[in-house]
């Protein structure tokens, strides 16, 4: 098996300062997590790797071109869905200038720079993403 053939797709928390860009999910009970908070990231595409995988969600929802490089942190974990395939997590550090210059895509109601304390704790963020922007975190204490 090669190493990205179980790949589903990968998820990126964009933190600029104390806060990350987050999106409300659209509210239709066909999707996952309908009407929760989500970060940038979805479905991976053909043969991508997580990165570019993740890179490309990044441009298609939020307008944002990152290089690779500005990725600072990954880890994969199973997906919570299907348990014979994973996902990747990473965080990317973005500017002020970066956030400003958002152009929000045609997925979800709405994005917001959300404090990281309240994403952690906000009742209707996808679970699995605060568990995993929780990881990164203790590992800045």
């Amino acid at each position: 098996m090669k190493r990205f053939d179980s790949l589903s797709g990968a998820k990126i928390a964009l933190i600029c300062e104390e806060k990350v860009v987050t999106y409300l999910r659209d509210n239709k009970p066909s999707i996952p997590f309908p009407d929760h908070w989500d970060l940038a990231g979805g479905g991976r595409e053909g043969n991508e790797t997580p990165e570019q995988c993740v890179l490309r969600e990044t441009e298609e929802e939020f307008d944002l071109k990152l290089d690779i490089a500005r990725i600072v942190w990954r880890r994969r974990y199973p997906n919570a869905s299907a348990p014979s395939e994973h996902a990747y997590f990473m965080v990317a550090q973005i500017s002020k200038t970066e956030v400003s210059e958002i152009k929000f895509g045609k997925e979800g109601q709405f994005w917001r720079m959300m404090d990281i304390l309240e994403f952690l704790e906000h009742p209707k963020a996808v679970p699995q993403l605060k568990s995993r922007l929780a990881c990164y975190m203790s590992r800045l204490q």
